[in-house]
């Protein structure tokens, strides 16, 4: 019998809507249960303050991020001396909680060497009873002997302790004198032993479900680019010697191809010089693969040699100095007996492992890591990122169980090269995790991202029936906190979902970054954000494109094989592999945003627009005494524009943001979104939606590109008509302009600047009593120009 404790307290109202019976899933996980929608106001999508009781007494300073937590742990180490023909294994019991070590066949001196831990909070008795039973095969299991503690005597452990000795107890029964070496003590989650341990409130799981469970920290695989260089081949004799031969060669690395072009050259003796880039990590598991084919039909290439070599052959380079090249001979097929072979053909080649990039495995928006490849490149880490994950508060229940809704969270954090998994809590809608991590920050203008998931891997289901599912991500970027500051909030888990924006929880965390140098800080700021082979080799956009996600399945797949696995799904979604496809929320959210930056340039057109018009006489006649200021001491302008910046970033100090920033569903445009744009927005690629909502989603594309169309045309046009001033397309116009040119020269030369500079400002600051209504001449001139417009079909 196991006794649990369930939380209900999910502060929050749950309420059924007929509507929401029919949600769809996320992708990715089958998302909150039907019926489960909270009722929410407009703030609860902010971010909220925290103040949690961080630390402790006898906490470490390395773990003070976290609320102390206290736990019984128990290590089985051994035993000896155990009667003959036993299947021996250790029942650790605490109250109602039981924990098994696995048993050994027929052994007197079996070792386990296992961690148990038992959370002070759910302790409900006086005495740990650590019993030492056989392994019966039919009915129950026999009893051998038993070690009582009482808690009170129990020692406290705090790390930077060293590890409790064991000792060894003997166990008396009527067949001998057996003794078990174990080892107990009181102690917190900043334990070594903690993320190993088997924990109480996992109890009920067996088999694969226990280490699923666990917290763990993951490094990604080491990512190279592999540069290959195909240049030509020589004595390629095709199999039907009639024809002049099309050959092309296929390039693969794992599940990675290219193919070059066929060569223009048709002869024996194919040219290429094409450049291919692939994806490779450490360890090299891979080969390179070149397959020489020969197009004898639209449909049939027929394999003219292969090349098959590892990646451990070819040299690493750190900058971009020359590789040399190197001929291989190719492996012949359909000539016969390799014996029968003349000669042999060849292929050359140029191959290395580019070293000094950085391979990106994620979006460049949310980049957590700019170093490149070679460790010899990288500087020394300017910061220390310390993140504190101390729970969730009011999530969604995900999965129903014995008729209630539940969810077994846990919660991943990717910062650079490092991954961690905080271990699942079950059964709960508040988890606590009190989870502390750091990491090594070589530039501040980074982000770390952490997910929040449902684990769906617990034991009872089938392998790859499941998977684990979204319920939030958070994003902070490391420039917008302040150093030494410890930041302590419930970040807001949105969740978009084909019927709209969902919040799923809070996040609660406790985040501080700590700088090492200021005078490396300030360096990095000027220095370039990628590595130096980005700009002096750039990638083009498609190469960027396709390695990231060659790089991103690669991770994802390492990462899978790991114990506990972090799976492919929460893999593709820390790296938001979907962020390239199409949506209608999207643009819309970027075109608004484009349109706020802009909002600032046309606040001080329509500012000087009313200072020409004189709306307000005062501020007209400030601007035209300043304005004469600094037109008879010129030398004034510049460093009044820097006063007045810097006079503009002390006032906004006052108002600058006191938190780091979040998901926000209003910039997202998440709110108002329509349900059809979502359900566009989810939809499969390629489509899997019928033909009638296809059609309509065409023409609305086609709609929209339209006015996109008309804008362009738009802009092309103007900057034709510019062109246009000097081309003598309209020769009457270019006359006008080439003579306005000459007097204008004339006049600016034998008139002083100040003179022409005090006549144009008063020109444009006159009266409005002294303005036409009808648009300017030169603005008449320059929209009579020609533009190429006209011969547009």
């Amino acid at each position: 019998m196991f006794h649990h404790t369930h939380n209900t307290n999910t502060n929050m109202n749950i309420r059924l809507s007929n509507r929401q019976m029919n949600h769809e899933p996320v992708p990715g996980g089958p998302g909150p249960i039907p019926g489960a929608v909270p009722t929410l106001q407009q703030d609860d999508y902010e971010l909220k303050h925290t103040n949690p009781h961080l630390g402790g007494e006898r906490l470490t300073s390395t773990y003070d991020l976290v609320e102390q937590t206290y736990h019984l742990y128990v290590r089985v180490v051994k035993a000896k001396e155990l009667p003959l023909g036993v299947d021996p294994y250790v029942e650790v019991k605490l109250g109602n909680y039981r924990g098994r070590t696995r048993h050994f066949e027929k052994k007197t001196n079996p070792e386990w060497n296992q961690v148990f831990a038992f959370s002070k909070e759910r302790v409900q008795s006086s005495t740990l009873e650590v019993y030492l039973k056989d392994k019966e095969m039919f009915g129950r299991d026999e009893y051998i002997g038993r070690v009582v503690f009482d808690l009170n005597e129990i020692p406290t452990r705090v790390p930077p302790d060293s590890p409790l000795a064991a000792q060894w107890y003997r166990v008396e029964d009527r067949r001998g004198h057996s003794e078990i070496m174990l080892a107990v003590w009181m102690g917190t989650q900043a334990d070594e032993a903690f993320p190993e341990a088997w924990h109480s409130d996992a109890s009920f799981l067996h088999g694969e479900g226990v280490f699923n469970v666990r917290s763990k920290v993951y490094v990604s695989p080491k990512l190279w680019y592999l540069r290959v260089n195909v240049l030509e081949a020589q004595d390629v004799i095709p199999n039907d010697r009639t024809r002049a031969p099309e050959v092309s060669v296929k390039v693969e690395v794992g599940n990675q191809m290219l193919r070059t072009k066929i060569s223009s050259a048709r002869t024996m003796n194919p040219v290429w010089h094409e450049d291919f880039m692939f994806v490779a990590a450490e360890p090299f598991e891979e080969h390179l693969v070149l397959t020489v084919e020969d197009r004898v039909h639209s449909s049939r290439d027929e394999v003219l040699g292969v090349l098959n070599l590892p990646l451990t052959v070819f040299e690493k380079r750190l900058d971009h100095r020359p590789v040399h090249s190197r001929w291989f001979n190719l492996e012949r097929y359909g000539v016969g007996p390799v014996g029968e072979m003349k000669f042999s053909s060849r292929i050359h080649i140029r191959v290395c492992l580019e070293g000094g990039y950085h391979v990106l495995d994620e979006s460049t928006l949310y980049i957590s890591d700019q170093r490149p490849t070679a460790k010899q490149l990288w500087k020394q880490p300017c910061g220390i990122l310390e993140v504190g994950i101390l729970g969730a508060h009011g999530l969604l229940p995900m999965k129903m169980k014995d008729g209630r809704g539940t969810t077994d969270a846990y919660c991943v954090a990717k910062y650079g090269q490092k991954w961690v998994r905080t271990r699942t809590i079950l059964d709960t809608l508040s988890p606590r995790w009190n989870e502390q991590y750091t990491w090594e920050v070589y530039d501040p203008c980074t982000v770390i991202t952490l997910g929040v998931f449902d684990n769906c891997h617990l034991g009872a289901e089938k392998p790859g029936t499941e998977r684990d599912s979204r319920i939030g991500k958070v994003r902070i970027r490391l420039s917008t906190l302040e150093t030494h500051r410890i930041y302590t909030h419930a970040y807001p888990l949105l969740v978009l979902h084909s019927s709209g924006v969902k919040k799923m929880g809070e996040l609660q965390l406790a985040v501080r970054f700590t700088t090492l140098s200021l005078a490396n800080m300030v360096y990095l700021y000027g220095h370039p954000l990628l590595p130096k082979m980005h700009y002096l080799n750039p990638l083009t956009v498609n190469q960027v494109d396709t390695l990231r996600y060659q790089a991103m399945n690669i991770v994802a797949v390492r990462l899978g094989r790991a114990e506990p696995p972090l799976r492919k799904e929460v893999v593709e979604y820390m790296l938001d592999v979907d962020s390239h496809m199409w949506s209608m929320r999207r643009s819309k959210a970027n075109f608004f945003r484009i349109m706020s930056l802009l909002s600032g340039l046309f606040s001080v057109s329509k500012w000087f627009n009313n200072v020409k018009e004189w709306k307000n006489p005062v501020t007209t006649v400030l601007v035209h005494i300043l304005f004469l200021i600094l037109l008879w001491y010129p030398e004034l302008i510049l460093p009044t524009v820097c006063l007045y910046m810097f006079l503009i970033g002390l006032w906004n100090y006052r108002f600058r943001a006191r938190h780091p920033p979040h998901m926000d569903p209003k910039l997202s445009w998440a709110e108002a979104v329509h349900p059809d744009e979502l359900d566009e927005e989810f939809d499969t690629f390629p489509t899997s939606r019928p033909p009638d909502v296809i059609r309509m989603r065409y023409d609305r594309i086609r709609s929209i590109a339209g006015r996109i169309q008309t804008v362009v045309g738009d802009l092309a046009t103007q900057g034709e008509r510019i062109g246009s001033l000097l081309s003598w397309r309209d020769p009457r116009a270019t006359s006008l302009f080439v003579a306005f040119s000459l007097c204008s020269a004339v006049v600016l030369y034998v008139t002083p600047f100040r003179v022409v500079a005090l006549v144009t400002g008063l020109y444009m600051f006159r009266h409005p009593r002294f303005r036409s209504k009808l648009p300017s001449v030169p603005s008449n001139f320059f929209k009579r120009l020609p533009a190429k417009a006209d011969s547009l079909l």
